[in-house]
């Protein structure tokens, strides 16, 4: 039998909760550099590609090789901006979780095992280990409401203990800027100037609180 949230179906112009942890609950992060890698990964994907900025530097006689390697390899590169929008993350030890929409149904896909494959490589190489990283294929879980939506951002943050992990909620409380965390669609909900109806207060409030929305997980259970 499949693993639970294994078989995906998916939809154009639908919400997802993706998320994967390492094999036997391995953590896939195992210093600060790990992060940031998987992190530079998801900003090459979800930015956009200056095709024409990267073709000049490789027929510039004055491009260096590494420039001009560079230059090649991210022309090659696959990219997802506009394919994919991530709206929250949380990069855990042994697991993460993206929040994300996707346009076409395929989006989602080949977005995940571009990302899946390329950061096992440099997890492998790294460490001098073979084999797959992460337990099986990641899972998905369809958004279908907006308290959903509304409330898997709030899981999503929090999962983050103390913020002592990488998350999107410093982009959420106005701390940080990232051109490729997409903040606008949670944050309309809320009236930032009122306290009382603010994203930080809506997440901080629930910090204690068992869930409402089922998001039938199996992180940590199975």
């Amino acid at each position: 039998m499949a693993a639970k949230n294994s078989v995906k179906i998916y939809a154009p112009d639908s919400y997802y909760h993706l998320y994967n942890r390492g094999v036997a609950k391995n953590e896939i992060f195992l210093d600060s550099a790990d992060y940031s890698t998987f992190l530079s990964y998801l900003k090459i994907y979800l930015s956009p590609k200056n095709e024409a900025e990267l073709t000049s530097i490789r027929g510039n006689p004055q491009s260096g090789y590494r420039e001009k390697y560079e230059a090649a390899k991210l022309l090659a590169l696959k990219n997802y901006y506009q394919e994919i929008e991530l709206l929250a993350y949380a990069l855990m030890p042994n697991h993460f979780h993206f929040l994300v929409k996707q346009k076409e149904a395929n989006s989602i896909d080949n977005f995940m095992n571009s990302l899946g494959t390329r950061y096992s490589g440099f997890f492998n190489r790294k460490y001098h280990r073979v084999g797959p990283i992460f337990q099986g294929v990641y899972k998905a879980v369809l958004v279908e409401t907006d308290a959903q939506l509304l409330h898997l951002s709030r899981y999503i943050h929090l999962n983050s203990p103390k913020q002592t992990s990488p998350s999107s909620f410093p982009e959420y409380l106005g701390q940080r800027h990232t051109a490729w965390i997409k903040t606008d669609q949670i944050l309309s909900y809320f009236q930032q100037e009122n306290p009382q109806t603010s994203y930080q207060k809506f997440v901080q409030d629930y910090a204690d609180i068992e869930p409402i929305v089922p998001l039938t997980l199996d992180i940590e259970d199975s």
